[in-house]
């Protein structure tokens, strides 16, 4: 349950009733035999209550109404032994909740780290970081855990091996662009691993794109975790130039080569869509262990895209006005790798085109 990111907690219901009276009877006629189990031990009551309040004095009536279950052990606000907690729904404007369940708190989900981990109080961000409690559930879906390794190939700053470290694997990654993980000083990728005491996790990150990563090639990973860039303002570019002079190594006038200089920055051109999604089939089947998974986010509708097109013609079509036709994203396949789950997530419509995405967890087929 600690692991849960969608779970606030589990409760065992001991009763429901329409009022208290109803309430206490249902109890009654319920859980009278299980009350010794409980009656000795540390415990706390509490209200949730759903379009509704309570006076702390009002409260105190409520719990000492719940006398006849005997309870004689001492009340502790923090950490009791047993924490009991009464639901209140109430109808709008209402004085009083017209339906009432009463249980025990059995387990708490991790949803607390959803807050610990929350992008507005992250030291390192930008415009494209993921939410703190999708890349949570990914983590999970990639079964991070201690003694794992995870890799993410579009790190950005980081949220996904972040969230991965959470859960105890030791993670890196990359990135097309090397200033989004250098950052600035004190405000980087490895300062976010530091404001969340897991910098012995971060492994590190290179500057490099999946089709030319400095990655050994062996089945090394146990999870690769990404959120592939698309769309306008995260445009999919790959290492590489359009131009043809400027494909080979360029020599400044000092006889310098232009990659050695300290501001240099690699030319770029765009790429495919349909191509990266079977460039990360490829690379995962290549790199991950036999029960390793791959969990990529992917949108499941976008511009009609043809994946032999030359990139020059793919630089022309994002040059163009009109709006490109759009069309649905199939599920990606590898005949090395099974589809474990997908996990969709609608947004608003946008130019009349349902823009979802969809997290599509592909584990190692055995």
């Amino acid at each position: 349950m600690t692991r849960s990111i969608l779970v606030q907690k589990i409760y065992e219901l001991w009763g429901t009733g329409v009022d208290y009276e109803s309430l206490h009877a249902d109890i009654r006629a319920h859980t009278e035999h299980i009350w010794p189990a409980y009656q000795a031990a540390t415990f706390r009551f509490e209200f949730d209550s759903f379009r509704g309040t309570h006076s702390n004095e009002e409260k105190r009536r409520l719990i000492e109404s719940f006398g006849f279950m005997k309870f004689t052990g001492k009340i502790v606000m923090s950490k009791p032994d047993n924490q009991f907690i009464v639901f209140e729904d109430y109808e709008l404007d209402a004085a009083k909740p017209h339906l009432l369940h009463f249980g025990r708190e059995v387990a708490e989900g991790g949803r607390r780290a959803v807050n610990k981990y929350n992008v507005k109080k992250r030291h390192y961000i930008a415009t494209t970081s993921m939410d703190a409690e999708l890349s949570l559930v990914t983590a999970n879906m990639a079964q991070s855990a201690p003694g794992t390794l995870a890799y993410d190939p579009f790190m950005g700053t980081g949220s996904f091996p972040v969230s991965c470290a959470h859960f105890g694997a030791a993670v890196f990654g990359s990135d097309l662009d090397g200033r989004s993980i250098r950052g600035k000083k004190g405000r980087n990728v490895a300062s976010n691993f530091k404001q969340y005491g897991t910098s012995d996790l971060y492994l590190g990150g290179v500057t490099a794109d999946l089709t030319n990563t400095p990655l050994v090639h062996g089945r090394i990973l146990d999870a690769i975790v990404c959120d592939p860039p698309y769309g306008v303002r995260e445009g999919l570019k790959v290492l590489g130039h359009v131009k043809e002079r400027l494909k080979y190594e360029v020599i400044l006038d000092n006889g310098v080569p232009a990659h050695l200089q300290d501001d240099y920055v690699p030319p770029k051109k765009p790429y495919s869509f349909v191509r990266m999604l079977d460039d990360i089939l490829d690379f995962s089947a290549t790199r991950l262990v036999d029960g390793g998974r791959l969990c990529m986010w992917m949108p499941v509708a976008g511009a009609k895209e043809d994946p032999d097109a030359a990139p020059e013609e793919l630089e022309k079509q994002a040059k163009e006005e009109e709006e490109p036709e759009a069309e649905e994203y199939a599920i990606p396949q590898h005949p090395a790798l099974a589809l474990v789950a997908e996990s969709k997530q609608h947004f608003n419509k946008c130019k009349q085109i349902s823009t979802r995405s969809t997290n599509i967890p592909l584990e190692v087929a055995r």
